[in-house]
């Protein structure tokens, strides 16, 4: 299959000129994400299109970062310029949280802590139907403070859903403040790898390693897979980098100009 190359730099401008247009937040939490998503779709996902019954299956569970997700199908030309101009607008199905009515998302998501439910009975599902795909969920490290996501943890570990994979966005924040404040899982991959699941370690924003990593998982036997992705929020953006503010607010022109000069652009 051949692959479609998303280079971070791409979806970090349209994250910024979209956020920017829409006049909305959640910018630090989509570009947090980028690298992820960037070598899942350009690198891991395999998804002919996006009807094909046996494609892989992805889940962004910390739905509030979907514009990087609507960013990636533009890219892939599942959408139209066109249709990614109405993000946040009237009437659009491209909202500030991913809804499987769009093409190409498979799972309503934005209530925290069920996205991982929903990845396991896909995976679950494709061994009963001995299909060869395998479902990648992104999860937030604040998501690991829901009780539902440590049930989903031990129900895949039993099964041993190994074409389920789970990547962690470690960007140690959230709403309200820093996630070590909120409630402490510290250290994070030790708690992961108590419930029985194969667990690894990378910088989140390190394209090379994450692909490594993530084509090294077996899934054909074993545990479920989880990697642990440490990020820095606002990755990209001198003044939102690590900055909780940058969870709701959005940017103001001047803003906007700044942070398209940190990426290295113009406006």
């Amino acid at each position: 299959m051949k692959q479609t190359t998303i280079l971070p730099g791409q979806l970090r401008r349209h994250i910024l000129d979209q956020s920017k247009r829409a006049n909305v937040g959640h910018i630090g939490s989509a570009l947090s994400i980028v690298e992820i998503i960037s070598v899942l779709y350009s690198r891991i996902l395999r998804i002919p299109n996006p009807k094909d019954l046996t494609r892989d299956r992805f889940i962004l569970s910390k739905g509030h970062a979907a514009l990087t997700q609507y960013s990636a199908f533009y890219l892939m030309g599942w959408l139209s310029q066109e249709t990614l101009n109405t993000y946040c607008g009237n009437g659009t199905l491209l909202g500030v949280h991913p809804d499987n009515a769009l093409e190409g998302v498979d799972f309503s998501t934005g209530s925290l802590g069920h996205g991982l439910a929903y990845g396991a009975g896909s995976a679950l599902a494709a061994r009963l139907e001995n299909s060869p795909r395998n479902v990648y969920v992104l999860i937030s490290d604040a998501e690991c403070n829901e009780g539902s996501l440590w049930e989903t943890v031990m129900f895949a570990a039993h099964h041993q859903l190994s074409n389920l994979i789970a990547i962690v966005d470690e960007n140690k924040q959230q709403a309200l403040g820093r996630t070590k404040d909120i409630l402490s899982l510290h250290p994070l991959a030790d708690r992961w790898r108590a419930f029985g699941w194969d667990t690894v370690e990378a910088d989140g924003h390190d394209t090379v390693e994450l692909t490594r990593i993530i084509t090294a998982f077996d899934k054909s036997s074993g545990p479920p897979h989880v990697l642990i992705a440490h990020t820095t929020f606002g990755k990209g953006v001198s003044f939102m980098e690590g900055r909780l503010e940058w969870h709701y607010l959005p940017m103001s022109d001047d803003q906007h100009r700044q942070a398209l000069e940190d990426l290295g652009e113009g406006p």
